[in-house]
């Protein structure tokens, strides 16, 4: 095999063009291994005018050779005896047919023609192509190392003619040699034997980042034929860790107890595999791992922790944890028991990472500020819970609250109830433990309410046969209380008291009125006896300060 350049062999048949050209030869191009037909006169022959026509060649020094001869109304005869012996026949039209075209046949084959006295040459220069049998990448790179210029691999296009230009492609585009990153060497192989040509082209190439996914390809197009494009090809990039970072992986928060991870990840490729961790001034070394987990965090755990590559600890990062910590005491808690009046001191303790907030809750209602007992009232006993939260952390504490004391009664009433004939009356009181109430008359129990917060309410329904007193006691283990009411037989309560009493009065100042009326008659008709007598006169003196007693008497009474 003969190696030439490509740029030699393009000159070569760039040369032979032209010269056909300029000869103004008649060409015919044919496929490799086919045959090949080469017409007469481009075919214009008329069979019936010809007597003879006979085809032949120019050798490789330029000498004609014969190759078969035909006569009107003959046969052809062949008179080749070299290698177109057994390959060359003729067509009815006087075309040359010349089976198991070869690139040997790339030369000038001349058709004569003799009709009548005239004797014409039609000579027609041939051309053999063959499209490559394939196209494939070779040799190729295991991986490529960044920014060092690396063979790639060898393209290669078999068997072919002209010989192929190939074109190497990164993703489906073309790539230029550029005498730094890029570098195609291309050279071409042709065949002793059937002067083929296999056109090898090398990349070299300098590989970046963003190659780690890209695929190379190398396409040619050939004068005859499809375009051929390659199998795709695609390298590991290696190069050193030029970034570091240290990731916490914990769960959110971060809270005493849990475990926390930390993984360092360096972007070199192949990626370290073994790393050093810096644990707040303690160096660990973890061989054929990228991690290394801390448990049972506490909030002495918070810092600074840092990762480095074992072979070049100047290359580092960095990354802070914090633990959130969350601690509260409420003083006192649990259950408290407390006498009415007393005051009552609390005190919430936080202790925390950050700020927090507190909320307060009353037997599950919520309260707008935090309790305060100066004085305790029975209103004050209920279920207190504090919540303080510092963002996805909370804490709770709690106390029951119970304020004790002797009952107290409030209010003692009465009132007539709808059917006019009891009387309803009620008795509210205040103390903790629950006050028993009893009462000093004998009645109907209508309403026990319930004990809220230390408060009471007893109603008894009563029909009183007389003016009575009375009472209402209510007692507990720390004392008793008393107070008693009026209750009168009449319907009606504190209304048909007063209509009573308005009568009463209205009544007494008509008694006076008619004594003060009797009187006055009195004294004019002893005024006029005493002109007669002195006697009478006299007498009636004492009868009107008698009289003048009872109505200043009914008078009183009336007021009253």
């Amino acid at each position: 095999m003969h190696l030439l350049s490509a740029s030699c062999v393009g000159a070569l048949l760039i040369s032979a063009l032209l010269c056909q050209a300029a000869a103004g030869l008649e060409t015919v191009s044919g496929l490799y291994g086919e045959t090949l037909v080469i017409p007469c006169n481009n075919g214009a022959i008329k069979a019936e005018d010809v007597f003879i026509t006979k085809w032949k060649y120019d050798d490789k020094e330029g000498r004609a050779g014969d190759l078969l001869v035909r006569q009107k109304g003959q046969n052809a005869s062949i008179s080749a005896t070299d290698e177109y012996k057994g390959r060359v026949s003729m067509a009815a039209n006087a075309s040359l047919l010349l089976s198991a075209a070869k690139l040997t046949d790339q030369r000038k084959f001349t058709c004569m023609v003799v009709a009548g006295a005239d004797i014409s040459e039609y000579p027609v220069n041939v051309v053999i192509y063959k499209a490559p049998a394939g196209l494939k990448i070779s040799d190729q790179a295991d991986e490529l190392e960044i920014g060092k210029l690396t063979k790639l691999g060898t393209c290669i296009a078999h068997h072919a003619n002209p010989a192929a230009n190939i074109t190497w492609l990164k993703n489906n585009k073309p790539l230029m040699a550029d005498g730094e990153g890029i570098s195609i060497h291309t050279s071409v192989f042709v065949d002793q034997d059937t002067g083929l040509s296999t056109t090898s082209s090398t990349l070299e190439y300098s590989a970046k980042k963003e190659d780690s996914d890209a695929q190379f390809t190398c396409s040619t197009q050939h004068v005859v034929g499809t375009e051929l494009v390659s199998s795709p090809v695609s390298m590991t990039i290696t190069y050193s860790t030029e970034n570091i970072v240290l990731q916490v992986i914990a769960q959110e928060p971060l809270v005493e107890g849990d475990n926390v991870t930390l993984k360092c990840m360096a972007d070199g490729n192949p990626a370290p595999t073994s790393f050093n961790f810096h644990l707040k001034g303690e160096l660990v070394k973890v061989e054929n791992a990228d991690n290394y987990t801390i448990t049972n965090v506490s909030r002495d755990t918070t810092g600074e922790y840092k990762c480095s590559l074992i072979d070049d600890p100047s290359m580092e990062a960095s990354k802070d944890v914090t633990v959130q910590y969350l601690d509260i005491n409420l003083n006192p808690s649990g259950n408290i028991v407390k006498r009415a009046e007393e005051a009552l001191d609390l005190t919430l303790q936080i202790d925390s990472s950050g700020e927090s907030k507190v909320s307060w809750t009353k037997d599950n209602v919520k309260l707008d500020k935090a309790p305060k007992f100066t004085k305790l009232v029975y209103s004050d006993s209920g279920s207190y819970e504090c919540e303080v939260t510092m963002g996805l952390l909370s804490r709770r504490a709690s106390f029951e609250l119970v304020v004790e004391g002797a009952p107290v009664i409030r209010q003692l009433s009465k009132r007539l109830d709808k059917d006019g004939q009891h009387k309803v009356l009620i008795c509210e009181a205040e103390g903790s433990p629950r006050p028993d109430v009893f009462w000093s008359i004998n009645g109907t129990v209508l309403d026990e309410g319930h004990f809220i917060n230390g408060k009471i309410t007893h109603k008894i329904s009563v029909v009183p046969s007389a003016n009575l007193t009375v009472s209402c006691t209510v007692s507990n283990s720390f004392g008793v209380d008393t107070k008693a009411i009026n209750v009168s037989s009449y319907q009606s309560d504190d209304s048909d008291q007063t209509k009573l009493v308005v009568g009463v009065v209205v009544g007494l100042l008509i008694a006076t009125l008619v004594i003060g009326v009797a009187y006055w008659a009195y004294s004019r008709k002893s005024k006029q006896g005493s002109w007669k007598t002195g006697e009478k006169e006299c007498g009636s003196s004492e009868e009107e300060k008698k009289l003048e007693e009872k109505v200043e008497e009914n008078s009183q009474k009336a007021e009253v």
